[in-house]
């Protein structure tokens, strides 16, 4: 016998049978652990998959694929500009918290960035008709959303990133970021500002329009006007705009409230350029609570809304949805409001 020709031949790949007999249970039951399908004990999988994993054994997906006619992957369409995507690192957390689901299951996620609504919703159809995703991650959403409808008539799940305002067929992550703003709005109040400006997001957006009305009614609240706001797209440079503007104004506000940390970060480096001091002269602060936000200075005080944790219950409950056929909404808790340096005692006028 040649050696040579031995030495060279691959290793025979392990098989589910290798598992099932390893495991002490049937092929079948193998399979289905393996391919994420219901009626398995919670502790029959995990030993099926600790036995697989001790084995070397990785899925053929061409194969998974085609005998359960599931792609595994899920899909997320996002029609935003991709400067702002890029800029704000709240997306890269949430996608951060739905790998840490997928990846270890072997699945897959498919991000398209589009340019419309429009587009947005021609992109849902053709995932479906290509058979490309098992289901998909509905962000930013809009008044009177389309895509709940279209989604729905295509059959295709989906969870959504907050409560929609219509009727829905499918579960929602929720987090109530309405109390992290009423929360910065007291704070800013007690301290003893009056002159509170709102730099908010895009009124077209649920979380941009209910973020300036919780702004609104925690100034009411706390016996105050209003107060000024200025709409935005979210970008870092609508927000420095914006604080320009605020800031070069005849009675400028001694205090700004961001619907973001990134217009917040650029709003501490305009008001530096125009010799406005933070926290002494103006203070700012802003939400999410991205990790550069601790780092700037002086350090941002915000409102923490965990997106690595929405990123993976959107992920659970996505993966419920499609092997069970249902999921429960999932509330998370509400964001808080992380006080650091950004704010302070407005100064004597």
């Amino acid at each position: 016998m040649d050696s040579s020709t031995n030495s060279t031949r691959p290793a025979s790949r392990v098989t589910i049978a290798d598992v099932a007999r390893e495991a002490g249970v049937s092929k079948g039951l193998v399979s289905f652990a393996l391919n994420d399908r219901p009626g398995v004990a919670p502790e029959t999988r995990s030993r099926i998959l600790r036995v697989a994993g001790a084995l070397g054994w990785t899925p053929s997906l061409r194969a998974r694929s085609l005998s359960s006619k599931r792609s595994f992957a899920l899909g997320l369409v996002m029609a935003r500009d991709p400067e702002v995507l890029g800029s704000d690192p709240f997306f890269t957390s949430f996608l951060a918290g739905v790998e840490t689901i997928l990846a270890p299951q072997g699945l897959a996620l498919v991000l398209s960035v589009v340019p419309d609504e429009t587009t947005e919703l021609q992109t849902y159809r053709t995932l479906v008709a290509d058979g490309r995703v098992d289901g998909v991650f509905l962000t930013d959403l809009r008044h009177d959303d389309p895509r709940i409808p279209c989604l729905a008539e295509l059959a295709l799940p989906a969870v959504t990133l907050g409560r929609p305002d219509q009727a829905s067929p499918f579960p929602a992550v929720c987090i109530d970021d309405t109390h992290g703003v009423a929360e910065t709005v007291r704070h800013l109040a007690d301290l003893g500002h009056t002159r509170i400006a709102h730099v908010a997001g895009s009124s077209g957006m649920l979380h941009g329009s209910r973020r300036r009305t919780a702004f609104t009614e925690a100034m009411r609240d706390a016996g105050l006007d209003d107060g000024q706001v200025v709409e935005t797209d979210f970008s870092i440079s609508a927000g420095a705009d914006a604080t320009r503007r605020l800031l070069e104004a005849p009675l400028p506000p001694t205090a700004i409230v961001f619907a973001n940390d990134p217009m917040a970060i650029a709003g501490i480096g305009v008001a530096q350029e125009l010799g406005v001091r933070v926290p002494e002269d103006v203070s700012i602060t802003g939400f999410d609570d991205i990790e550069f936000a601790r780092y700037v200075y002086p350090a941002l005080t915000t409102v923490g809304a965990t997106p690595l944790v929405w990123g993976r219950a959107a992920a659970a409950t996505l993966l419920a949805l499609i092997r069970t056929g249902r999921s429960d909404d999932v509330e998370l808790p509400a964001a808080r409001l992380i006080i650091r340096g950004s704010a302070s005692a407005p100064a004597p006028s």
